[in-house]
């Protein structure tokens, strides 16, 4: 391999692109903007014309003040600050700077030779510390190092947050392939049964509808809907011929068809990072006088997702034939509903649920009719 003089010249065009990008650091180390403070002009002029020379762009400053316009209108890379200065010092500007301009780099410059003022300016975040009268060259080499540890902090943060950002985006695209697995389950699950076939997407538009008609936010009614489309996820566990016995169930099969909410809950737990949702899940047969399952919880001490699916869950049972019987008519089940506002149901979420009827009539048997048309095309 051929190296000619500083090697500049590479032989493999690898290298050459690696040689590229080592001129073009150091470019923009050059290219650098520096801000020169400190009170004596003369100082400020040799400044100017060494680093000048060396190819940064540089502007000067005689006071705290003025460093401070300086830095508020120009986007500064570095600052060479004066300690000693009429007025506010460069001690107590420094952390003013690292304050506001943290991206900034600091190298204090002094003609006294107190360690105590050395390390007070270190720990407020100076990168260096220079004696006056200056040895130009070792200004060079401080500033060049300065900026180089700048540079390679904000490459280090910025890879960082972009990392953050990367490992989040993947993990909700990973949760939200999981999730659309659980959810194709239950409807796997419900396709099983010709009675319960789309019954989970007509809760989860019911109780949309409900949390539209309250006036929650967007991102509630979204976990809503989530939650309606895999609240009975839990059935899976639940025997067969519990879910399709054509007569009364005995104790027994009741409390065992009663554990698919905490069911449901123990399955997604791993993968829906969201308490709310899985709080919905497991208290959707909640009811508001206490009598519900699986904790008894009355009141507002239900999550009001789980209020309103209840509400969802409860009209969708009525109105669709079950082995055991037939389907009610909507008229009867909201009758059921008026019923049940104060024990069985949340009032407020009930009388939600009855308003969108009487001001929108058919809007919620459009949305029974479509599922249940799209299980019979499928048939």
């Amino acid at each position: 391999m051929t190296i000619g003089r500083g090697e500049e010249l590479y032989e493999k065009l690898g290298a050459g692109v690696k040689r590229i990008l080592v001129v073009d650091r150091k470019m923009t180390i050059k290219k650098a903007t520096i801000l020169i403070v400190d009170d004596r002009e003369a100082i400020r002029r040799v400044l100017y014309r060494k680093l000048s020379g060396e190819g940064y762009q540089c502007q000067e400053a005689s006071s705290a003040d003025q460093a401070l316009d300086k830095l508020r209108s120009n986007l500064t890379e570095l600052v060479l600050l004066d300690v000693k200065m009429p007025g506010e010092s460069g001690v107590e500007l420094l952390p003013e700077i690292r304050a506001s301009y943290p991206d900034t780099a600091v190298i204090m410059a002094t003609a006294l030779t107190d360690t105590s003022i050395a390390i007070q300016c270190m720990k407020h975040g100076a990168y260096d510390y220079l004696i006056k009268p200056f040895n130009l060259d070792e200004v060079i080499l401080s500033v060049g190092r300065a900026l180089e540890k700048r540079r390679l902090e904000l490459e280090n943060r910025d890879y960082q947050q972009h990392l953050e950002q990367r490992v989040e985006t993947q993990a909700r695209k990973i949760r939200a392939s999981l999730i659309s697995a659980i959810t194709a389950l239950a409807y796997a699950l419900e396709a099983k049964d010709d009675y319960t076939s789309g019954h989970s997407q007509r809760v989860a538009e019911t109780s949309v509808t409900i949390a539209k008609e309250l006036g929650m936010p967007l991102s509630s009614i979204e976990k809503i809907r989530l939650a309606g489309l895999v609240h009975d996820i839990g059935k899976i566990g639940v025997r067969e011929c519990v879910l399709n016995k054509l007569v009364g169930l005995t104790d027994e099969e009741f409390h065992h068809i009663q554990r698919h909410c905490e069911v449901g809950e123990h399955i997604l737990n791993p993968i829906v990072d969201d308490e709310e949702i899985l709080n919905m899940v497991r208290h959707h047969h909640e009811h508001y006088d206490g009598t519900g399952y699986p904790d008894g919880l009355p009141g507002e001490q239900i999550p009001l997702g789980a209020r309103i699916l209840a509400v969802s869950d409860a009209y969708d049972a009525m109105t669709s034939e079950r082995p055991y019987r037939g389907a009610m008519s909507v008229e009867t089940a909201y009758a059921e509903i008026e019923r049940g506002k104060g024990t069985q149901f949340d009032p407020e979420v009930a009388d939600a649920f009855l308003r969108i009827e009487n001001r929108q009539p058919q809007s919620l048997r459009v949305i029974a009719s479509r599922t249940r048309a799209v299980r019979l095309a499928g048939s």
